[in-house]
């Protein structure tokens, strides 16, 4: 569609606002930005919408811009059923988000990754596997740059990889990967969504509009995967997959078997492959089967699987201070994470938890909060909730703050045991992402090692 003259209305002024603002401005379009934070807190975005001539209404959602729009354009943290926005499309105003924007000006065929945890680790894997086997790649999404920003950057790609979350999936129209990846659904954001039915239901729009020639590559083990096959019209791949006649993928071992239709197996390696943890082995699974769909060869595939050293602030090794190993997986934003990353320790564990409860049950770690936490160390809004499901289990505090935390665990520490964090919960209580968060955690281990 032309934009020229259009007026369109950008909802949410941080990273994929301000690259949608400037998308739609370079367009012609007469773009306006609206934000609930105000000029002081939204800081050089702000200013830049300024620049390059973006009218801003800020502090506040003025219900006249959005009934008023052309167009309105939602970035994924502002909530896809606010007043305004239900008001706009009661008033036949198209609402759609940057994903769907994006996808309507993109030429290259799209994988895209979804799932409650494990999708960053996953899309960075598959962009690995393709530059491996000389491909050019752009990967972004929810990780990295927004789709968006690719458009008008110049650079030439074979593919896209992009990591999808749900919020981006409740703003899609046409959005259609070539491959789509679902790595598993479990409990989250319940505090943005009516019920977990509803969550379910947006992870699996990620199919909506797949057909025959297009695949999906399924989570075999999951029950609420299971649940949403048959709305499912593309070509499926399975991994966690216990049979060689299952299309799909079926570790051995430290052996992963590659069975895709019309082609010979392909047999890879994880002896080399450096992530700890179960779900990191299913990660890698699902990867290379997307991978391989899209164009991989066996040899980039591997070449990815040896080298991969995983990413910052998800189950990152830190350091070992007194005998003690220090691990930070400040990206366990949920109960499931939390219980992933415990069980990729033999070892006693000190875990610290909190942050923003997201209305989900921490019943989940019951067994493995007994287990194998010797000493649990609560932070920030949720503490209370999380000492009262799980404190009376273990050894248990509160801490007010990350610094405090490690030093209390610390002390409590002996040679072999190790320090976890693991919140359970988003940051934006006490910072303003989880990877601040992380960076916190760290530099207050380091700080140990100096001493």
């Amino acid at each position: 569609m032309s934009f020229q003259n259009k007026k369109v209305l950008v909802v949410g002024l941080a990273r994929t606002g301000l690259a949608v603002a400037r998308f739609l401005k370079h367009r012609g379009a007469e773009v306006t930005a609206t934000d609930l934070k105000n000029e002081d807190e939204l800081g050089a975005h702000a200013q830049e919408a300024r620049n390059i001539g973006i009218s801003l209404k800020l502090g506040a959602h003025d219900v006249e811009s959005f009934t008023g729009s052309d167009l309105i354009v939602v970035s994924p943290g502002v909530p896809d059923k606010t007043t305004p926005l239900e008001l706009a499309r009661r008033a036949g105003i198209p609402v759609i988000g940057e994903v769907e924007l994006a996808f309507r000006h993109i030429t290259e065929p799209i994988v895209a990754i979804t799932g409650t945890n494990g999708k960053t680790t996953a899309t960075s894997l598959v962009g690995e596997m393709l530059k491996a086997s000389g491909r050019e790649v752009f990967v972004g999404g929810n990780i990295g740059a927004p789709l968006i920003e690719h458009i008008d950057s110049g650079k030439r790609a074979e593919m896209i990889v992009a990591e999808i979350s749900s919020f981006q999936l409740d703003t899609i129209e046409t959005f259609r990967p070539k491959v789509g990846v679902l790595l598993n659904i479990t409990e989250d954001h319940l505090d943005r969504y009516d019920d977990f039915s509803d969550y379910v239901r947006s992870k699996g729009r990620l199919f909506e509009n797949q057909d025959s020639t297009d695949v999906a590559v399924l989570n075999n083990m999951d029950p609420t995967v299971s649940e949403l096959e048959s709305l499912i019209g593309s070509q499926r791949l399975y991994f966690n997959v216990d049979s060689p006649e299952v299309h799909g993928a079926m570790i051995q071992g430290k052996e992963m078997t590659c069975s895709l239709p019309g082609k010979s197996s392909v047999v890879l390696s994880l002896e080399k492959f450096r992530l700890k943890g179960e779900h990191n082995f299913e990660n890698a699974a699902a990867a290379s089967l997307a991978a391989l769909v899209a164009g991989a060869d066996q040899a980039g595939v591997q070449t990815a699987l040896d080298t991969f050293e995983g990413l910052h602030h998800r189950l990152e090794y830190v350091n070992k201070v007194g005998g003690v190993l220090y691990y930070n997986d400040s990206k366990a934003t949920n109960v499931d994470a939390v219980k992933r990353s415990l069980e990729s320790f033999d070892s006693d564990v000190i875990l610290i938890m909190g942050g923003r409860d997201k209305g989900g049950s921490y019943a989940l770690l019951e067994e493995l909060i007994k287990e194998r936490v010797k000493r649990l160390i609560v932070i920030g809004e949720a503490r209370e909730k999380i000492l009262n499901a799980l404190g009376r289990l273990t050894t248990s505090e509160e801490a007010k703050s990350i610094d405090e935390a490690v030093d209390l665990a610390h002390k409590e520490a002996v040679p072999g045991d190790v320090v976890l964090l693991a919140p359970g919960c988003s940051s934006f209580d006490m910072f303003t992402d989880y990877a601040e968060r992380g960076e916190t955690f760290c530099k207050a281990v380091r700080r140990l090692a100096d001493n």
